[in-house]
């Protein structure tokens, strides 16, 4: 006991102590009061985490798309309405205007997701069975959290050293040539005996740099995610640091050693009150992944997004959400679902296919959280859906082919490509010669279609009503 309150301190255990009263307090709710489910969203940049929430809580306010939701099929929610989030330290997600950027006279796409955010959306219930005769409709809230993938991705520092990290990231930067100007600096800056702020600051941009074109090129190994997401902490101390190689007896006021410093504090500082503050709290979970374009990618970044998959499922602490042990330990993520996203970019006979490589990339890191008791399922999905699908001869072969307006304002049928029936041509590295979604998959940036929904209707999406019954559907 003496070595731990040693190694983490007495700040560790009071954060400890904290948490569980908060847990008990939100168990207590729940369970005796209105339950509440905690739902978070998340996903690498471009995966489609805005549009996913804002047309997931549209279609659950207007639920005549929703057939695949059991409670509404049954005709057992009576209504579902907005209310002020409870943790008003919070930005409040934007829903009304992403609304309106998508159905509105000029559809576009809503600005991305940059820091978290917080939206309460509650449900007036028909109670089933025994009490449905003796009790009123009962209140279900859901709290949805947003926050950007590359945040989640830091909580693999916590366990990692500055040595370690430094010399894994640059083993893999070492064979890309986006990561050149970076490698060339960070050599030159080794073994630099006094420390001089414009170097550092020099490392650290030409490190941004190289993460930016990273998570263009379409991988997934971009740490510290504040590096491409800063907020107020832009310019700060706490993001001005890079990896360097090891070095075994680094000068005390040298470099190396205010780089691991720098690295130590942004641990501190800013990925453990995210975990402490909000991750923790996390009841369910949707990982959005955009598998499609790492596959038009090629291997690399195929590869890179099922290591990146791993870290982030390792982040979590799935297993049963049993109120007494929310008491006693604190929330444990029960249900993750992994949805490959813009489904509508492919023919609906290539979906089983697309939901078959996530399930492949996935497939170690799915185990382990299946074997801890949290319940994960992978779907392909498409949370507003741009395009129709249309069937095309050419050249004799008739080709499934989706059609939508480009972003330059085209009206097209394209044809992407099909993907293999055996996923693990993919997850396993292509052959020689092989070019998965080589199509006209490359120029398939649509733009939201222009909507005329009728009264009770959400915005038009594949099997978003699946996603939120395997999420909600148990306790609705």
């Amino acid at each position: 006991m003496t070595a731990g309150i040693s190694r983490f301190g007495i700040g560790t255990l009071a954060d400890g102590v904290s948490r569980q009263v908060e847990a008990a307090s939100d168990s207590l709710s729940a369970a005796f009061f209105e339950p509440v489910i905690r739902l978070g969203v998340t996903g690498m940049a471009r995966a489609g985490k805005t549009v996913f929430i804002t047309s997931l809580v549209a279609n659950l306010l207007n639920r005549a798309r929703m057939a695949g939701l059991v409670a509404e099929a049954e005709g057992r929610i009576l209504a579902t309405f907005l209310q002020p989030q409870p943790d008003v330290t919070l930005p409040r997600f934007d829903f009304e205007d992403h609304l309106a950027a998508l159905t509105g006279p000029a559809p576009h796409w809503p600005e991305s997701t940059r820091s978290i955010s917080e939206l309460r959306l509650s449900f007036r219930i028909r109670p089933t069975g025994l009490l449905g005769g003796v009790s009123g409709p009962r209140t279900l809230h859901l709290d949805i959290v947003d926050y950007p993938g590359e945040w989640l991705l830091d909580l693999g520092l916590m366990e990692r050293s500055y040595a370690d990290w430094s010399a894994d990231l640059l083993a893999r930067m070492d064979s890309r040539p986006a990561a050149r100007p970076f490698l060339q600096a960070a050599r030159a800056a080794a073994h630099t005996a006094s420390f001089e702020e414009a170097k550092a600051q020099e490392l650290a941009r030409l490190y941004t740099a190289y993460l930016t074109e990273a998570r263009t090129l379409g991988l997934s190994d971009v740490t510290p995610g504040r590096f491409l997401l800063p907020g107020d902490l832009a310019g700060s101390p706490v993001l001005t640091f890079a990896p360097l190689p090891p070095e075994d007896r680094a000068p005390r006021r040298g470099l190396w050693r205010e780089m691991e410093r720098r690295y130590e504090a942004y641990k501190a500082r800013v990925v453990k009150p995210f975990f402490t503050e909000h991750f923790a709290r996390i009841d369910r979970q949707v990982v959005l992944v955009d598998a499609l374009s790492a596959i038009h990618a090629g291997p690399e970044a195929v590869d890179d997004l099922g290591r990146g998959m791993e870290a982030i499922l390792a982040a979590f602490r799935p297993g049963r959400n049993a109120w007494l042990t929310q008491f006693l330990f604190g929330k444990r993520v029960e249900k993750i679902l992994f949805a490959a996203t813009k489904a509508d970019h492919l023919h609906h006979s290539q979906h089983d296919r697309l939901t078959a490589v996530l399930d492949e990339l996935l497939a170690s890191a799915t185990r382990r959280a299946d074997f801890a008791g949290a319940r994960t399922a992978s779907m392909s999905i498409a949370a507003l859906r741009c395009t129709v699908e249309e069937s095309l001869r050419h050249e004799g072969r008739l080709l499934d082919c989706v059609r939508g307006q480009l972003e330059d304002g085209r009206e097209a049928a394209l044809y992407p490509g099909e993907l293999p029936e055996d996923p693990t041509r993919i997850t396993r590295g292509f052959a020689a010669g092989e070019r998965w979604l080589d199509g006209d998959y490359q120029i398939m940036k649509f733009r939201p279609a222009q909507l005329s929904l009728r009264p009770g209707e959400g915005p038009p999406h594949i099997r978003l009503d699946r996603a939120a019954q395997f999420l909600l559907g148990d306790r609705l």
